[in-house]
């Protein structure tokens, strides 16, 4: 077992206000959700809120959903999860080949520490949405036919058919719990289709998203139609901001309170990472009073980057040529390979789900670096 540690006073405000907003909005929320079948039509982004509650991103639904797993105990400290071929336990359970299996995100209770997974039995508009509980050596099932459960739909999405039905792969890429509010990142059918949608918890119908503009300097142009992939909330000067990463790689910054409904962004791009890569998962993390995100990513490793000066850090707006980096100084870290999604366990320890070269999945948990 892990004994938590206290934290730096960056992450300690986070923290703080992440627990109010729990003790506040638990009991709200909870009795919102409605018994019955969640027929999810995908299962992608995971995030979780307070009490339990799973939120699950489903693209081709274009919805965001809220289940009450019942996983409400709090643990006394965290047990480390450990299951070597995953991937063949899970594919076993839903009877079929692991070739036919996509994991598709990794999410930890962060009550129980608990791990839940969100896959997809079979490829292709067929598939069908599993989600999968992982505690103490134990794989199961997470039952939807009766849930309870609520749902919200989102507006203005790609098209689920048609030559474009590719970006509906996209609608929802990831999503984050802070202070009361889901945020959805994901593109639209607008013209400036980039954007996050801000929604209500308990649900409320979902507003128009705000749109987000962005510099990339690998490709030297501003950008509102790339997706973004992955992104951590994280609190700059007192004030909630979305830390966020997009292929190729820049990471942008953008202040919680300009994402109003309808509104048009223009985030501050605090680093380039290299290009010809697609980021895959990241969480923020404090360790030795410092505070630092560790990005996985499908080429480039696993990075640890600072965020010193962030707040003050000037917006790159040039190109940094082919393999180019610039902002927020990162080190790789050597011993993390095939790294394909993450979550953290505790303060000083991640859950991480990797892939080794044969294409055998292992869960591990390892100390934050």
């Amino acid at each position: 077992m892990f004994n938590l540690r206290s934290w730096p006073a960056s992450a300690s405000l986070a923290a703080s206000a992440l627990l109010l907003t729990a003790a506040v909005q638990a009991g709200e929320l909870t009795d919102s959700l409605k018994p019955g079948k969640a027929a999810l039509q995908s299962a992608g982004a995971l995030a979780f809120g307070p009490e339990g509650v799973l939120f699950v991103g489903d693209s081709r639904g274009g919805s965001v959903w809220a289940l009450a797993t019942g996983d409400t105990t709090k643990a006394s400290a965290m047990e480390a999860i450990d299951i070597a071929n995953l991937g063949k336990k899970v594919a076993d359970k839903l009877a079929i080949p692991t070739a036919d299996l996509l994991i598709n995100d990794l999410a930890v209770n962060p009550l129980s520490g608990t791990a839940y997974l969100s896959v997809s039995r079979g490829k292709g508009p067929d598939a069908q949405p599993v989600i999968f509980q992982i505690s103490k050596g134990d794989v199961k099932e997470l039952t939807l036919d009766n849930i309870a459960h609520a749902k919200a739909d989102l507006p203005a999405l790609p098209a689920a058919a048609g030559r474009n039905q590719a970006l509906r792969n996209d609608a929802i890429t990831d999503l984050a719990f802070l202070d009361g509010k889901l945020y959805v990142a994901g593109l639209s059918n607008e013209d400036f289709s980039s954007r996050f949608v801000t929604l209500d918890i308990p649900f409320k119908p979902a507003g128009k998203g705000a749109s987000v503009e962005i510099y990339h300097g690998a490709h030297g142009r501003y950008e509102t139609k790339s997706p973004i992939r992955t992104f951590v909330t994280y609190r700059i000067a007192g004030q909630p901001h979305l830390l966020a990463a997009y292929t190729c790689t820049p990471l942008v910054k953008v202040p919680v309170k300009d994402l109003t409904p309808g509104a048009h962004v223009k985030g501050t791009t605090v680093a380039e990472l290299g290009n010809r890569n697609r980021p895959l998962d990241m969480v923020v993390y404090a360790k030795d009073g410092h505070d630092y995100i560790l990005m996985a990513n499908s080429a480039r490793g696993v990075m640890k980057i600072s965020t010193e000066g962030v707040a003050d850090r000037e917006a790159i707006t040039k190109p940094v040529g082919v393999g180019g980096v610039a902002g927020q100084a990162f080190e790789t870290v050597a011993g993390l390979k095939g790294v394909d999604h993450l979550d953290k366990l505790d303060e000083t320890h991640a859950v991480i789900l990797t892939r080794t070269e044969s294409g055998q999945v292992d869960l591990k948990t390892i100390q934050l670096p």
